[in-house]
């Protein structure tokens, strides 16, 4: 056996473990990745933390720059567009299945789901009244209502109680596939400063739930596909101006 397969479940180890801050915004996009400082904080040497960092990149979620070294990538918005436009014919067609499929108790689900993102946009407002400063509101606003883990995590699980009743595994790998070629929390973190945008995402939300508890396929398909284009749209323009500000600001 060589040293290189010996090593083999190493790296994947810690490219799993790499990934998965990237993921949930631990490890911001534009981010430099120190191979010293990764391998002393794993316990490795330097060499299976490089091949971590080459099997990122060859997955698209980082990149070597010059005088940079390894960072966390940011996705060109073309390819955020052209990502979410796939999504929405995908996620549409899980509305569509979910139509019939769906339970009472995964409509529930749906409501629990979208509460919490109505809950975090009220304590928002709230604490953006009491803020002392314009600076201090915004700063509250985001913490609570954008990028925040419950926040993060009743979005995904939105759309995965979906996908579970849609009830068809290709389906719901290509959507996974689809998401995980993005940091999860950007979507909040998109959301954050536009408060507009974050009540049209609970409004859709309702929407959807609405025409699933009808069991209109045709309904439930066409809205979802306009809740994910809708998204991808505000999400595209976050990058766009992200990409502007990222190596500069």
């Amino acid at each position: 056996m060589t040293p290189e397969t010996d090593e083999s479940p190493l790296v994947d180890d810690i490219a799993a473990r790499i990934r998965a801050r990237i993921m949930n915004g631990e490890l911001a996009i534009g981010k430099p990745l120190r191979q010293a400082a990764l391998a002393t904080e794993f316990g490795v040497s330097r060499t299976p933390v490089r091949e971590a960092l080459r099997q990122l990149q060859n997955g698209g979620l980082i990149e070597m720059q010059p005088n940079r070294g390894a960072v966390v990538r940011v996705p060109a918005p073309w390819e955020v567009r052209q990502a979410y436009e796939v999504r929405a014919e995908l996620e549409g067609m899980a509305a569509r299945r979910a139509a019939s499929r769906i339970t009472e108790r995964g409509l529930a689900a749906l409501r629990e789901h979208n509460a919490v993102l109505c809950e975090a946009v009220v304590r928002a407002a709230g604490e953006g009244t009491r803020g002392g400063s314009t600076e201090g509101a915004h700063a509250e606003r985001g913490s609570t209502a954008g990028g925040s883990t419950a926040t993060t995590a009743a979005n995904d699980c939105f759309h995965t109680v979906i996908c579970e009743a849609a009830d068809n595994p290709w389906l719901t790998r290509m959507i996974d596939r689809i998401n995980e070629s993005f940091p999860r929390n950007v979507s909040s973190l998109a959301l954050a400063g536009d408060e507009r945008h974050r009540q049209l995402n609970i409004r859709q939300h309702e929407a959807v739930i609405d025409a699933l508890a009808a069991h209109d396929a045709d309904l439930a398909d066409a809205l979802m596909r306009e809740h994910v284009i809708s998204s991808g749209e505000h999400l595209t323009a976050w990058y766009e101006r992200r990409s502007q500000t990222v190596f500069h600001g």
